[in-house]
Formats: C-alpha cells, sequence, structure tokens
C-alpha cells in the first residue's frame, strides 16, 4: 500500500506543479499587457500629440515655474 500513497501523492505534486505553470504563464501574460498599457499612457510624445495645447502650457509654466526660482 505505501507504493500506492507515493503515486497518489506524484499525481498531486504532478497536479501542483501544473498549475503553478500556468498561474506562472497567465502572470507574465498580465505583466506584459501592464508593461505595454503603461508606456503606451507614459509615452510623452503620444501625449503631446494628443494634446498640444495643453502640452504647450505645461512647458511655458513649468518655465516660468523654473525662471522664477532663486
Amino acid at each position: 500500500m505505501p507504493a500506492e500513497h507515493e503515486r497518489e501523492g506524484d499525481a498531486a505534486v504532478a497536479r501542483a506543479v501544473a498549475e503553478l505553470d500556468d498561474a506562472r504563464d497567465r502572470f507574465a501574460l498580465s505583466m506584459t499587457a501592464l508593461e505595454r498599457g503603461v508606456a503606451r499612457t507614459f509615452e510623452w510624445r503620444a501625449w503631446v500629440g494628443r494634446k498640444p495645447g495643453t502640452a504647450l502650457a505645461l512647458a511655458f509654466g513649468l518655465g516660468f515655474f523654473l525662471g522664477r526660482r532663486r
């Protein structure tokens, strides 16, 4: 009977390893999607292309603020 318990234990370990591999793959896909989303959000050239007036106002305000500092 101990051999039977070993086989059940081996099968359980194999299932756990397979579940971990699947979870790792899903996590990697989620991280890749998140990285792309963040990169797209913070890509300043695209943001300036979408909102040139706002970008100009921010640049002017930042220049004014930095120019007034001592």
